[in-house]
């Protein structure tokens, strides 16, 4: 994760709400929003959160092969490269 230089306080969020979302969707960079001086939420736009849970997703895939492969489990390489590409193509469209 990069600096986040994107924090303002709650009652920011409450005055500005539509042109502090049309700025979230240009950077595209997650902000931090403060209560009483304190860091108590993070908004990202769709896109950003989207992504997030598709690379997610493909993580916890590998993790799961990586324990398979130690239990001496596993699956055809053209199996798993042709599941590859369908989830690939999914990250594209």
């Amino acid at each position: 994760m990069g600096k986040l230089s994107n924090i303002i306080p709650i009652s920011d969020l409450r005055q500005d709400a539509s042109n502090l979302l049309k700025q979230l969707r240009k950077s595209k960079e997650p902000l931090i929003i403060t209560q009483r001086g304190r860091a108590t939420a993070v908004m990202i736009g769709v896109d950003a959160y989207e992504k997030s849970e598709h690379e997610k997703e493909l993580l916890l895939l590998l993790a799961k092969g990586e324990k398979e492969i130690e239990i001496g489990q596993g699956y055809d390489l053209d199996a798993v490269l042709a599941e590859a590409d369908v989830l690939l193509s999914k990250e594209s469209s």
